[in-house]
């Protein structure tokens, strides 16, 4: 990870403060980390792909998690392709996407929460000669853009679910950015109304969306594990940084980067242990890091404010913006509510996949 982290620290550290105050969108760094082979399964066994990509996350978070999201958009997003039987989604996209040609959100919070029995389906479908016509709203999809794609699942007269891969640029598809979030205002988010759009059969992932996410949400979910892991290692930096600030009274705080460094290592232990075992990512194996990994994030964020001090108390700073980082984190789909939800009543062998 030597030339990753150089190549962050050289092209992505200098935009970090325009990506936080700006709304600036960082296309150019997705871009580049797919020129670099970061997005690529290449010969590696599955697991191994996913595993790095994880760590890739984890890297970018480090420096800027609105980044890192984007970069989690766009991984979820390959990763509905990579599962994909859609011969023409596998032959002439999925390599756009794995190089960074192609750029791509997920459009899943709906469709997580309605299998959460949360909200009903935002999106119907209606098969046409050729494919199927959708429409409907969805009121937040990030990392979105011109020439971008994103996933999404609609409900065919409520027989069945089809997941279907959407491009920006299709006519009956309007947008509207939304910019006015606490923080990760440069993730590129939209409010997306359909009306009609055509979606042809060459653009449709799944025809049973129900057991296509039930394959995929394991790592819908495993890549935002690192979005946390980064938010909590620059947050143990900023408190380190601090340690002997005026005469060493932050000894006296009642959270000490000791205090952080254990649950991470912890969580960090759990994860690996799952991304190298012989079995399958499993949904309910997932949630409970994910979970820790919002609330520590939280945690680490408010004690790098209190170790830092005065100078945290400043918008452009690096753990005020981790502060407003850490709190999309628990907002994020499945929130710390739905995964709370979740781990309680998701226990069944059909839900835990």
């Amino acid at each position: 990870m030597d030339h990753l982290k150089e190549l962050l620290r050289k092209e992505l550290k200098p935009i970090v403060n325009k990506i936080d105050t700006d709304a600036y969108y960082p296309k150019e760094i997705l871009e580049l980390l797919g020129k670099h082979g970061y997005f690529s399964s290449g010969t590696l066994p599955y697991k191994q792909t996913v595993q790095r990509e994880v760590e890739v996350v984890e890297e970018v978070s480090k420096f800027c998690m609105t980044t890192g999201f984007n970069v989690w958009c766009h991984l979820a997003a390959t990763t509905y392709v990579r599962h994909s039987s859609n011969e023409y989604l596998q032959s002439q996209l999925l390599p756009e996407l794995e190089a960074g040609r192609a750029i791509s959100g997920t459009g899943l919070s709906n469709p997580m929460k309605h299998y959460a029995d949360l909200e009903p389906m935002h999106l119907q479908a209606e098969s046409v000669d050729g494919g199927y016509t959708v429409s409907g709203a969805l009121p937040a999809v990030s990392n979105l853009g011109k020439d971008h794609w994103f996933g999404a699942v609609a409900k065919v007269h409520n027989e069945k679910r089809i997941m279907v891969f959407i491009h920006c640029d299709d006519e009956g598809i309007d947008f509207k950015e939304k910019t006015n979030y606490l923080g990760l205002n440069g993730s590129a988010t939209y409010a997306c109304r359909l009306n009609q759009l055509f979606i042809p059969d060459g653009q449709v992932l799944s025809e049973d969306a129900d057991t296509f996410i039930a394959n995929v949400r394991p790592y819908f979910l495993v890549y935002q594990i690192p979005l946390g892991f980064g938010v909590i290692q620059s947050s143990l930096r900023s408190m380190d940084m601090s340690e002997n600030k005026q005469g060493g009274c932050n000894d006296y705080l009642p959270i000490q980067s000791t205090d952080i460094q254990q649950p991470l290592e912890n969580m960090q232990q759990s994860l690996n242990e799952l991304l190298t075992s012989v079995d399958d990512l499993k949904w309910a194996d997932l949630l409970p890091i994910r979970r820790e990994a919002a609330y520590e994030a939280i945690n680490a964020a408010n004690a790098a404010m209190l170790h830092v001090g005065g100078p945290g108390y400043n918008h452009n700073s690096g753990p005020s913006r981790r502060l407003r980082e850490a709190y999309f984190l628990i907002n994020l789909t499945p929130t710390v509510r739905h995964l709370e939800k979740m781990i309680e009543h998701d226990k069944t062998p059909a839900n835990s996949r």
